[in-house]
């Protein structure tokens, strides 16, 4: 007999969280994960669900309720989106990607640009997406070569941005593009709306896992975007670019903690079920000491997540202990799901179990905004400095 699953505690438990948690717990149960194995599969985008968590005000969790969002802190967000990405990290991506690229408007827009955009953007049925990587600039985004030329009261967008989720779905684009000179001083965000003239999406990546997330390249040939769509003052975007990554990637972490926890619940339940030698196999002290390690792992990743948004809510400096996050959380992730399939064994490698599905998402945590390699150098320039060479 298998193992029932044993509920993740949530804190803090206010009969406001303890409703939002329930709500989520129950769109997880009920819309996402009886259809994420076979959508993935198909690799098929659940644009409806998205339209479904918009109108539950899932969209805008962590942003003002004056505006559209749920007035909700980081800590509350981020268990949020753990949620979401243990049914279907797909949609847990996603949520923190459409989150990622409401930041630049929220944070460094004008009263008139937020009070015009950001109801839609927050709770009005609209999906973002976030530009700033290129084909020829991925960790080193300063060199982005992708420009924009002021014509009048417009601005002419031209190039081609890579490994964009959302890339052809999107209602709009945050992108960065180079407004003046070479160097993370020349580069100015544009909010850019999906259907400009222009825009256009190659097929999507063929990815290993994430088959349901569209990532695409994104060319704009000529998009032609009015100066109230610039956000923040020009050379400004590539601040705004590093401040909506320092939070973009506490939401990695915390989807990976939620992948890792799915992986776990599996592996629990099999190894209660399955039986070897006359008895079940979680009574094998070897697989015991691999569930201990894994659930202990997952312990740590999400208590060092929640420790650095409560920072961030508390408005104390994060960079440092997100890029921490980042790395632990993803790398846990990583680890669990593949010592998951080992306990499967054959089964574990078999479509017909989710953990080989889990074991290629975490993959993608690994890579996405910002490598656990440049992870590692934050890290080290807040302990020894900046790199002399």
């Amino acid at each position: 007999m298998h193992r029932a699953p044993r509920p993740v505690d949530r804190e803090p438990l206010t009969p406001e969280t303890r409703d939002l948690f329930s709500l989520v717990r129950e769109l997880a149960r009920r819309e996402i994960a009886p259809r994420a194995a076979e959508e993935e599969d198909a690799g098929r985008f659940p644009r409806e669900l998205f339209r479904l968590l918009s109108e539950a005000g899932l969209l805008g969790l962590p942003y003002g309720s004056a505006l559209g969002g749920g007035d909700q802190p980081y800590e509350i967000y981020l268990q949020v989106l753990e949620e979401l990405a243990a049914a279907r990290l797909t949609v847990g991506l996603g949520v923190s990607v459409h989150t990622l690229s409401c930041h630049a408007l929220a944070h460094y827009g004008t009263e008139e640009q937020r009070a015009l955009r950001l109801p839609g953007m927050l709770g009005g049925g609209l999906l973002g997406a976030y530009c700033l990587s290129e084909p020829a600039s991925g960790s080193d985004a300063a060199s982005l070569r992708t420009r924009a030329v002021r014509d009048g009261d417009h601005w002419m967008i031209t190039g081609t941005k890579a490994w964009t989720t959302h890339g052809g779905i999107a209602d709009f684009y945050t992108v960065f593009a180079r407004t003046g000179d070479e160097g993370p001083r020349g580069i100015t965000a544009f909010l850019v709306p999906g259907d400009a003239e222009g825009l256009n999406a190659a097929p999507p990546e063929r990815k290993m896992g994430l088959k349901g997330s569209p990532t695409a390249q994104v060319t704009f040939d000529g998009v032609r975007v009015a100066d109230d769509r610039r956000i923040g003052e020009e050379g400004q975007g590539f601040a705004i670019a590093l401040s909506a990554l320092d939070s973009g990637r506490l939401g990695i972490a915390a989807c990976a903690i939620g992948v890792a926890q799915a992986a776990l619940e599996e592996a629990v339940g099999y190894a209660t079920g399955r039986e070897q030698f006359g008895r079940p196999i979680a009574h094998f002290q070897g697989l015991r000491f691999m569930l201990a390690d894994m659930a202990t792992q997952i312990a740590a990743g999400r208590a060092l997540y929640l420790a650095a948004a409560r920072s961030r809510d508390a408005r104390r400096p994060f960079v440092e202990q997100a890029a921490m996050a980042k790395v632990l959380c993803t790398d846990t992730a990583m680890r669990v799901t593949t010592d998951a399939v080992q306990m499967l064994g054959g089964y574990g490698y078999t479509a017909d179990f989710p953990v080989e599905r889990y074991m290629r998402e975490a993959k993608a945590l690994q890579i996405v905004e910002g490598t656990n390699q440049i992870q590692r150098m934050v890290i080290a320039r807040h302990l020894v400095g900046p790199d002399s060479r």
